[in-house]
């Protein structure tokens, strides 16, 4: 039997904001699918280059009433990144907490709009301990 990874879906309840949050993690959009008659817009995002490991930002038009408040239901989703330091830094100035910072050189944890924890690893080997990161205490939970 032969298996291959498609995507992982999360259930957004503000498309734009979603869709800017995983754009500063350089995510861009792979595809789109507006349903009229489900009433669902489907954003297929990716890291350039790698359509094929897309996360689905589902979007239902009418509201979500069953959206778990916390989201935990699935874990996290993982990207690696070139520098683990400037990732999270520009992820600062443009507003979002960094809740797990990158202490150890190699892993951090954020929070999507809608509370999904991102896990950011370091590529290749743990950068040394660094301040503001080496001292910074967590925020919150991922």
């Amino acid at each position: 039997m032969e298996i291959r990874y498609l995507h992982t879906m999360v259930r957004v309840l503000d498309l734009d904001a979603s869709m800017r949050f995983f754009s500063l993690l350089g995510l861009v959009e792979t595809r789109r699918i507006e349903n009229d008659k489900g009433r669902f817009t489907l954003v297929f995002m990716a890291p350039p280059g790698q359509p094929e490991t897309p996360v689905e930002l589902t979007f239902n038009w009418d509201g979500d009433e069953g959206l778990p408040s916390d989201s935990r239901h699935f874990g996290h989703l993982a990207y690696r990144v070139g520098d683990i330091y400037a990732t999270c830094q520009h992820l600062m100035d443009n507003g979002v907490t960094i809740n797990r910072p990158p202490r150890d050189g190699h892993m951090a944890f954020v929070r999507s709009p809608d509370n999904v924890s991102i896990e950011l690893l370091q590529e290749g080997e743990h950068l040394p301990p660094q301040e503001p990161w080496a001292s910074m205490p967590n925020t919150g939970h991922w």
